[in-house]
């Protein structure tokens, strides 16, 4: 296979808003079920404790298989791969749920190489257990390492679908000095994230990725979140984390075209291609000059727009 063909093999999903549900949590779980939003993944690693891990996967098993999911893409977020957890992660959600699960999320990688000890060990599971669905990895850039490492991480698997940038770890990683995850209390103008969420989405941009924007911690202060995702989708991520419900709304909403947009873009891009016919180059539409490059601008709107329903 190519890799124009690998990229082309890619899944086309939503990921405007991806809500984070501690696996370890019945009610939770049953809860996201029921929610009308692009992308769930059900949590293994920071909102489970060490000693709830293995009673967590079994959990995660049972409403995977048992409730009925109203959310698009199902997805398990597994522990990193320098913890006793993750393969034990990898092979019981897969042989309990591989038919239902879209994506496994792998926490904290470093390298190439953590990517694809989990792209082996899902060919091995999927080849013993006969699935016919093929599981696609999302991956946490959360530490400095993964950082500096992103364009090789990007390239490395024809099963991996989307990057997100953790912050939370990554502060972490960087030795930041911040008062919440996901913001900086404007003691950095004018964004603190501009340089990893940028280099984050060229790898990604480059390598057919969906780029995804992480957690804000304080769900209560929605302004301020809207404010994060707006700089992420100008920056060209498809989405962001949602760490409460309450958030899905506004990252869904932000992360979509306007009508209006579509609209324009749809009439730009028909007159576009009429006057290529009549043999010109470029275009006045309604006061907005179109050419070959804004008509590339505009697929894309359209894209996003085709792949939402609108």
């Amino acid at each position: 296979m190519t890799e124009t063909e690998k990229l082309r093999s890619r899944p086309k999903r939503l990921r405007r808003c991806q809500l984070s549900v501690p696996g370890s949590s019945e009610k939770m779980m049953t809860k996201a079920s029921a929610l009308e939003l692009d992308h769930v993944f059900l949590d293994l690693e920071d909102a489970v404790a060490p000693n709830a891990k293995s009673a967590a996967r079994g959990m995660i098993v049972e409403a995977l298989n048992n409730l009925t999911w109203t959310p698009k893409t199902l997805c398990v977020r597994i522990n990193d791969v320098e913890t006793q957890y993750c393969y034990e992660d990898i092979v019981e959600i897969v042989t309990g749920a591989g038919e239902i699960i879209d994506t496994i999320m792998l926490t904290k990688a470093k390298s190439a190489h953590d990517v694809m000890f989990v792209h082996l060990l899902l060919d091995q599971l999927e080849q013993k257990l006969g699935l016919k669905n093929r599981i696609g990895i999302e991956c946490l850039i959360e530490e400095v390492e993964g950082m500096m490492n992103v364009e090789e991480i990007a390239a490395c698997s024809d099963r991996l679908e989307c990057l997100v940038f953790g912050m939370g770890d990554y502060s972490a990683s960087q030795a930041m000095n911040l008062r919440s995850v996901g913001g900086d209390g404007g003691s950095y103008p004018p964004d603190l994230w501009h340089y990893p969420r940028y280099k984050l989405t060229i790898a990604c941009r480059a390598n057919g990725l969906d780029p995804v924007d992480g957690p804000y911690a304080n769900f209560r202060n929605e302004q301020a979140f809207r404010t994060e995702c707006e700089r992420g989708n100008v920056l060209g991520m498809v989405g962001k984390w949602a760490i409460h419900p309450s958030q899905i709304d506004i990252a869904q909403e932000v992360f979509s075209p306007s009508v209006k947009s579509v609209e324009d873009a749809r009439h730009q891009k028909q007159a576009y291609a009429e006057a290529l016919e009549a043999g010109l180059g470029a275009i006045n539409v309604d006061g907005v000059m179109v050419d070959a490059a804004s008509v590339r601008i505009l697929q894309n709107i359209i894209d996003k727009a085709d792949l939402i329903g609108m």
